[in-house]
């Protein structure tokens, strides 16, 4: 069985959002529901607070400080969405900080093939001096940047498989070709970012992959769209790291968008990223985004884990090419010639 830590941390549970979807509730759920299922084999690991450095690599010192000076007056609200109380300074640096020290852990340490941060605020809206979209810091970006600074990989792959798009990590990464930044979310819907056109620019032009897909879209196009274009990329691409965004909100009962994936869909997934990483010898490190509804969030967030640490994540991949995804074939081989020659 595969090595997989989970990373948590109490300060997860100290910032309030009173009535707002990304509440304090959805820890608990997911924790509740890998109990019973006796933590499918994973180790619980503390999740350590990040240094300001950590912070600065991704964001401005602007940025850092307008929040923690908002969250010592006792917290406010910073846009229609996004809130902050006094513990969630506490909160955001341990999500970010988990990201970071996951990398540590598998890059670093090398002490484990896969890993999961069950932590928030999540992270994939916050750009680098801009709070938005339930997001103080961008974790996953900070994991990425982490990975390049402490411990010298020249490639890292995002993948984003929240429902909206990860505009935040987007824009941190749109000019830089040692992060391969792909995102599969419904267009249109919030950020009302990440056109199919957006291909990054300058130096990282072909780096950014955008993959919008119409309400309703299902198992069969999203597992598709990793199965036959992201693990095609992680293969061609030979990044030393795969971390994903993993989003849980493009299931089909969470309130805040109309696409109808099931927990099903989230392991097709899940296998087909770790079956590419594994080619690649790259691990694995998930950074837990959106997802609202709490009882589909713990069983697809369970369903994940529990591919990531199987023996053989085989059986749950070999979905049927969508037609979607051989339009992102044909749009993504301008820059990723070898695309189709290097299919599982």
């Amino acid at each position: 069985m595969p090595s997989v830590a989970y990373l948590r941390s109490p300060a997860s549970l100290l910032h309030d959002t009173g009535a707002n979807p990304e509440r304090a509730d959805r820890i608990p759920a997911i924790e509740a529901e890998l109990a019973e299922r006796d933590w499918v084999g994973l180790e619980r690991v503390d999740a350590p607070a990040a240094d300001e450095d950590v912070l600065l690599a991704v964001h401005s010192r602007e940025h850092v400080d307008a929040i923690r000076a908002l969250v010592e007056r006792g917290g406010g609200t910073i846009d229609v969405d996004t809130v902050t109380s006094p513990g969630s300074w506490e909160a955001a640096l341990h999500a970010s900080g988990g990201a970071a020290g996951m990398v540590d852990l598998l890059v670093g340490e090398r002490s484990y093939e896969a890993a999961f941060c069950g932590l928030r605020p999540p992270g994939h809206h916050a750009e680098r001096a801009r709070a938005m979209g339930f997001c103080l810091f961008n974790n996953v970006a900070v994991a990425a940047q982490r990975a390049r600074d402490a411990h010298g990989v020249e490639r890292v792959l995002v993948l984003d498989w929240d429902v909206h798009h990860g505009n935040g990590t987007n824009a941190i990464f749109h000019e830089d070709p040692g992060v391969l930044f792909v995102s599969i979310h419904q267009w249109p819907l919030y950020p009302g970012t990440g056109p199919a056109d957006d291909v990054g620019s300058g130096a990282g032009r072909g780096f950014t992959v955008n993959l919008p897909v119409p309400p309703g879209s299902g198992d069969e196009t999203f597992a598709s769209h990793v199965e036959h274009l992201v693990g095609p990329l992680v293969r061609d691409y030979r990044p030393g790291l795969v971390l994903v965004s993993a989003g849980y909100d493009a299931h089909r009962d969470d309130p805040l968008a109309d696409c109808e994936m099931t927990e099903a869909g989230y392991g097709a997934m899940t296998a087909a990223v770790r079956l590419a990483a594994g080619e690649a010898g790259a691990p694995v490190g998930v950074v837990l985004e959106g997802g609202y509804d709490l009882g589909a969030l713990a069983r697809s967030v369970a369903a994940t884990l529990s591919v990531l640490a199987a023996d053989d994540p085989s059986g749950n991949g070999g979905v049927a090419l969508h037609p979607l995804t051989e339009e992102a074939l044909a749009r993504a081989e301008r820059f990723w010639p070898e695309l189709r020659s290097s299919g599982g």
